[in-house]
């Protein structure tokens, strides 16, 4: 239980995301460990390896000394060929040692988090090298592991926990990133409003506001006459999101009705993911 009740349930829906990889893994067939995932380059183990290496990195263990191939075509800037470090280095790994690692780093973390004293605000440093505070870097890490999971359950053919506590983290996230994709991204004209429209096992009905310097935000009171309404179910929104597909291969998913070419541009720059 964290000292500070802000913390909780990031650490809860953190903890309900990586346990149910574990469990989603640990029966895995030696030949399922390489499924591709639709994260780019990424195999089962791979996703898992990324996992754990974030989470061994926040543990405070040295980053593995390790030079990456030069073919990988999915690393392409400063962030992925960080981020694959930890992913190439466990490419030979097999399942039972890809679990043990798991498991054991899911019992240090999970320690470290339960005895952790260190206040929302204390600030910290993040593995990419930037300082966030304690808060927002569990946050991150519980959107991160239950979205991790989502691949894995779709590349497996296990789907669930699409209404997870973690899931509710994700929708948060996303939410928040709205502004930066119509008023930014999309550039939607100064005084125009943008709907999106989600249901499934996540419902959410939210506004995006651009004012008159172009600037958007998260509105609470419905729209009257949106210029754009985007109306799909959670999981096809998590996807686009996510990077995880891209808008053309989910068009019949994805209701739209208003103005066509400000909703193209918005769908073109939907993922906010790294």
């Amino acid at each position: 239980m964290s000292d500070h009740p802000s913390l909780q349930p990031y650490a809860d829906a953190w903890t309900h995301s990586i346990e149910a990889i574990s469990a989603l893994v640990r029966p895995l067939a030696e030949r399922e460990w390489n499924r591709a995932t639709s994260c780019p380059g990424w195999s089962v183990r791979d996703v898992v390896s990324h996992v754990i290496g974030l989470e061994c990195e926040l543990l405070g263990d040295p980053r593995p000394i390790h030079t990456l191939p030069r073919d990988l075509y999915h690393v392409t800037d400063e962030t992925s060929r960080r981020m694959e470090v930890q992913v190439d280095v466990r490419r030979h790994h097999t399942g039972a040692e890809m679990t043990a690692e798991l498991e054991y780093t899911i019992i240090r973390r999970a320690r470290q988090l339960r005895n952790d004293k260190r206040g929302p605000d204390k600030t910290l440093r993040h593995p990419l090298g930037h300082t966030v505070t304690s808060e927002a870097m569990l946050r991150e890490r519980a959107f991160d592991v239950w979205a991790h999971e989502q691949d894995l359950r779709r590349a497996l053919g296990a789907p669930g926990h699409l209404d997870a506590p973690g899931a509710l983290v994700a929708r948060d996230v996303l939410i928040e990133a709205l502004p930066e994709v119509v008023a930014h991204r999309a550039s939607a004209p100064a005084g125009s409003a943008v709907v999106f429209d989600v249901h499934g096992p996540v419902e959410f009905l939210c506004t995006v506001r651009v004012d008159a310097e172009g600037k958007g935000a998260v509105s609470s009171t419905p729209s009257l006459g949106p210029v754009v309404t985007f109306t799909l179910d959670w999981e096809t929104y998590v996807r686009l999101a996510c990077g995880r597909v891209r808008p053309q291969a989910v068009a019949d998913q994805v209701k739209v009705e208003g103005d066509e070419r400000l909703a193209g541009a918005i769908l073109a720059h939907f993922a906010v993911t790294p």
